[in-house]
């Protein structure tokens, strides 16, 4: 392991990878910082990039643009209260708040810091953890992986979205997705209804950008928010006292963002909201949280950041994505070539390293560049949506294009594009219909594999010396437990 991290270091050592994620942190922090426009949207739009780069460095191109557009969607929020990712709604409470009271700097100059620290720390401890993961999973066999896919897709099902019912009925759905083409066991055409450009499956990427970015574009133009009035900089930047004062904050929202971020399907959403209401329960001034509390926008923007590096895990150990915008991420290493899974480490673990590290020093750009263009970024919040909706269209549909260069990728587009406006417009959530997209060739893998090696018996390894049936055993309390609360909470409401 010590000669892989040691390769991985050296190849991550490049000009062009270091100058790639400046690019990106950039482009991230451009596009969430635009009042309306998300994170997704610029992994959406900005994902084609990556296909003309060497894994080194298109990997970490986009690694910046997900680092960049988190922090970015922190200074609408902060600056007029219009949070450019769902993490930066709790920032909003007290952000706002902060720039009403002329400290517009002091809270974005917390958020950034907040955001690189606790980015910084869950990516160090990614890369100490996910060998050791990575060691375990590769002694899983057929039965195992099949048990622990199945396990989470019904998580993620149960967890995302409002109901839990419109969740299964969407991952059901993805499930059938991703049985049109070819039987990869059989070899026998499924689904094709006679069309000769479904043999090969729908293809990824375009089903990405069209259920992620037309679904976002089309809540832009639709909303049609005008931002009037500049919400300039003001006030004196932060100081050394005030960001130890919330040193502790800041570390307690980087684990509960770290613990969040290795669990499939929960994201920076709700790891900024747990870091904010533990930063509020532990505080001893818990009536000035929504007031202007710099603590409130330390706690919020630690925790979402910290989700970033331990997504990884799942997603490089079983090619599990943790939340939309990993799904693209997942999008970008089968493109390269890279497919993860148990068996990236032992055919690429120089390579996986490589990038883990790049990932580390990508917050040290992150800080750089955070820093010196707060003040620019700053002024993006009252540009015309008029002038950037037909240069997101335009970059969402040449880079449905450009991979494969085939027209039926525009139509996928289109198709998969109408398909997640009409999701949003019925609150279905599309992540379990992603997921289940995804998840489902290597899910029906490991079964075909599992039925063989008990002899046409799909459930035999149940009663064998297996792992598959320990872990299939132990999924149905955690199954049970989960959609009861789940019950539960949208009865609540």
């Amino acid at each position: 392991m010590l000669d892989q991290l040691a390769e991985g270091f050296a190849m991550a050592m490049r000009f062009d990878t270091f100058m790639m994620m400046s690019f990106g942190l950039f482009g991230g922090m451009l596009v969430g910082s635009l009042p309306g426009f998300t994170t997704l949207m610029a992994m959406a739009i900005l994902l084609p990039i990556s296909f003309f780069l060497e894994p080194i460095v298109g990997i970490p191109f986009l690694l910046g643009v997900y680092k960049g557009g988190i922090f970015g969607g922190s200074i609408p929020a902060i600056l007029i209260s219009m949070p450019g990712t769902g993490a930066a709604v709790a920032t909003s409470r007290d952000g706002y708040k902060l720039t009403q009271q002329g400290k517009s700097r002091k809270a974005l100059d917390m958020a950034l810091f907040a955001s690189v620290f606790g980015d910084t720390s869950s990516d160090i401890f990614t890369i100490l953890m996910i060998f050791p993961i990575a060691y375990l999973v590769m002694q899983f066999g057929p039965p195992e992986l099949f048990a622990v896919l199945l396990l989470s897709l019904v998580i993620i099902a149960a967890t995302s979205g409002v109901s839990p019912l419109k969740s299964l009925v969407m991952m059901l759905l993805g499930l059938w997705l991703s049985f049109i083409g070819t039987d990869p066991l059989g070899g026998v055409e499924r689904f094709t209804f006679g069309v000769f450009d479904l043999k090969s499956g729908i293809p990824l990427l375009p089903m990405l950008i069209g259920v992620f970015a037309i679904p976002e574009i089309a809540t832009v133009v639709m909303r049609n928010e005008k931002v009037t009035q500049l919400a300039a900089l003001m006030g004196e930047r932060l100081s050394k006292a005030e960001f130890r004062r919330c040193f502790r904050t800041i570390c307690r929202s980087t684990m509960i963002g770290t613990a969040i971020g290795i669990v499939p399907g929960l994201g920076q959403v709700v790891a900024a909201m747990m870091g904010y209401s533990a930063a509020k329960n532990a505080s001893g001034h818990p009536e000035t949280f929504g007031e202007g509390e710099l603590e409130g926008v330390a706690a919020a923007e630690a925790a979402n950041n910290a989700v970033n590096g331990p997504t990884m895990v799942p997603l490089l150990t079983l090619g599990i994505p943790g939340d939309n915008v990993t799904a693209i991420l997942l999008g970008a290493f089968v493109a390269q070539g890279l497919r993860p899974g148990p068996q990236l480490f032992e055919e690429q673990g120089a390579t996986v390293f490589a990038i883990l590290v790049a990932m580390v020093f990508a917050n040290l750009l992150f800080l750089v560049i955070g820093y010196l263009s707060i003040p620019f970024f700053s002024r993006l919040v009252t540009i015309k949506v008029s002038i950037l909706i037909p240069v997101v269209i335009m970059f969402a549909f040449a880079g449905a294009y450009v991979f494969r260069s085939d027209s039926i990728d525009l139509l996928m587009l289109v198709v998969f594009g109408l398909v997640g406006i009409v999701a949003r417009a019925a609150k279905f959530d599309v992540m379990p219909m992603v997921m289940g997209f995804i998840l489902g060739p290597p899910m029906e893998y490991a079964f075909g594999q599992t039925v063989a090696m008990t002899n046409g018996e799909p459930f035999g390894f149940f009663f064998g010396e297996r792992l598959g049936a320990v872990a299939i055993l132990l999924a149905i309390p955690v199954i049970g437990l989960v959609l009861w609360r789940r019950t539960r909470t949208v009865a609540a409401r």
